[in-house]
């Protein structure tokens, strides 16, 4: 039996349990030496760790082989876990994109901002306002160097904009997602040296790992720390490994900007070597931070966007990207830090996307703007406790009218008029509805649901909702979308 992580799980069992492997008794002691670490440490240099943050787009939960894919193996990935913890109950904030990365980069449920109800941004003059409070924002403040490489998604110019959302250096593209040979976005070519648009040959996942190489080499020359997000559009469509610029030519032949999603494209092999390759600049960036001495004082967080699509592995869940089943919101969540953190262990706590920016200003020194408090909580646990606090998250997502919380083993589910109660740690399928035998519960976390729903901004009629149907894929069968549903794409020439 195949063999391929820290903690020599075998690959079956991973696949069949999401604690599979999980030692509470490493966690606590973990936890504990984390705390400890801290003690009397806020006036020390290396209190003020550098921050590296990859994230993939669209990778699914069992995407990585450490996570228990079986398909292909991704080494430099997979190091980070062992080198560091992996999260075996990490949420995304939304099932698509733009509403994760507001969650994110603000640290507070995406419904609180009208861009968050997009999902994701489509063609609508809508993004993160320059005036609210980030991460990068916060670190700048407090005299980090901030950069991203890779997938913004939050806003196009003139209005909005990473330089204008707390970042010092960008480069990579706007929207939502681009060739990854022309570098095509759905209506026009989409690379950015900053608010220039540029043009540069090459593979996107090499040139993104290349430039946050270069980056960490260039923060490495100065006193100061850095925090550097590395957004890569892997494994996102179009589905082309780097040896598919044939593919990408014959997409851009159709002159058609809907190809780009490439529903006639695609297999498993070719997903894996997209994946593969953003692992291989995973550990380009890792190199970097080794040869440039920074590697036991930097946090290295390595997470996904939302759950997996076509060709991802999202085992053992249900559900892919736009559905609040399990595997449309689940990722793979894994954090280095070697000064305090110890290797190989699994962490077992219910976390989610907006956890990091409270997490990580607060391990920085800084703190979130007190006029714009965050929702998500400090999850390396700096208190001293060994453990997070219970608590209850929500989601809701516009598509078929799908609603969701968690709370414990329990999930509150509705998608149309049905609704479930699942016990997701017994049943990570979501196949067994207890809401007949367990209606205290239930209605419990339902009362939960609705309490929370109005204290959020509500849907937007006009906001975009994508999910899939029947004619794209077969599983979803009886599924249809209306014409008007679309966002307007311009005409091919």
């Amino acid at each position: 039996m195949k063999i391929n992580n820290r903690n020599n799980i075998p690959i079956s069992d991973l696949r069949v349990s999401e604690n599979a492997g999980l030692s509470r008794r490493a966690f606590l002691s973990a936890g504990a030496g984390l705390a400890g670490a801290y003690a009397g440490a806020a006036a020390a240099e290396r209190a003020r760790p550098n921050i590296v943050f990859i994230m993939a787009d669209d990778l699914g939960y069992a995407d990585l082989s450490c996570y228990g894919r079986r398909e292909y193996e991704t080494p430099h990935i997979d190091s980070l876990a062992q080198d560091g913890v992996r999260h075996l109950q990490a949420y995304a904030n939304s099932a698509v994109c733009s509403a994760t990365r507001t969650a994110l980069i603000t640290g507070r449920y995406q419904y609180r901002l009208p861009v968050g109800l997009e999902e994701p941004i489509a063609l609508r003059d809508v993004g993160l306002p320059p005036s609210h409070p980030t991460l990068p924002s916060i670190l700048r403040n407090h005299g980090y160097h901030t950069a991203l490489v890779g997938k913004w998604h939050l806003g196009a110019l003139p209005n909005y904009g990473p330089l204008k959302s707390g970042y010092d250096h960008f480069w990579g593209y706007r929207s939502g997602a681009i060739d990854y040979f022309t570098h095509m976005g759905v209506m026009e070519p989409d690379l950015w040296d900053g608010e220039t648009r540029i043009e540069e040959d090459g593979y996107l996942t090499d040139l993104l790992g290349r430039r946050a190489s270069e980056m960490i080499t260039h923060f490495a020359k100065s006193d100061r720390p850095f925090f550097l997000s590395v957004h890569f559009s892997a494994p996102h469509w179009p589905w082309t490994g780097p040896n598919d610029e044939a593919e990408s030519r014959r997409l851009a032949k159709t002159r058609n900007p809907a190809a780009l999603l490439h529903w006639d494209g695609g297999d498993l092999k070719t997903y894996g070597e997209i994946v593969a390759r953003m692992d291989l600049q995973v550990g380009r960036v890792l190199d970097a931070l080794r040869a440039a001495g920074l590697e036991e004082q930097t946090i290295v967080v390595f997470t996904s966007d939302n759950g997996g699509e076509r060709f991802s592995d999202t085992w053992p869940f249900s559900g892919k990207k736009t559905h609040l089943l399990e595997g449309g919101i689940r990722v793979p969540s894994i954090v280095k830090w070697p000064q305090v953190l110890k290797a190989g262990v699994n962490h077992d706590d219910i976390i989610i996307s907006m956890d990091w920016a409270p997490t990580l200003a607060r391990v920085c020194g800084a703190r979130m703007h007190p006029d714009y408090p965050a929702d998500g909580v400090d999850i390396f646990a700096l208190t001293g406790k060994q453990t997070l606090q219970e608590r209850t998250l929500f989601w809701r997502y516009k598509n078929l009218d799908q609603e969701a919380c968690r709370s414990g083993p329990w999930k509150y589910l509705k998608i149309l008029e049905n609704t479930f109660l699942f016990n997701v740690v017994a049943d990570p399928l979501e196949r067994a509805n207890l809401k007949a035998r367990r209606p205290e519960i239930f209605n419990c976390l339902k009362q939960e649901y609705d309490a929370w729903n109005k204290s959020m901004l509500p849907v937007d009629s006009l906001s975009y909702s994508h999910g899939f149907v029947g004619n794209e894929m077969p599983d979803h069968f009886g599924l249809t979308r209306k014409p008007e549903d679309l966002p307007k794409l311009p005409k091919p020439e």
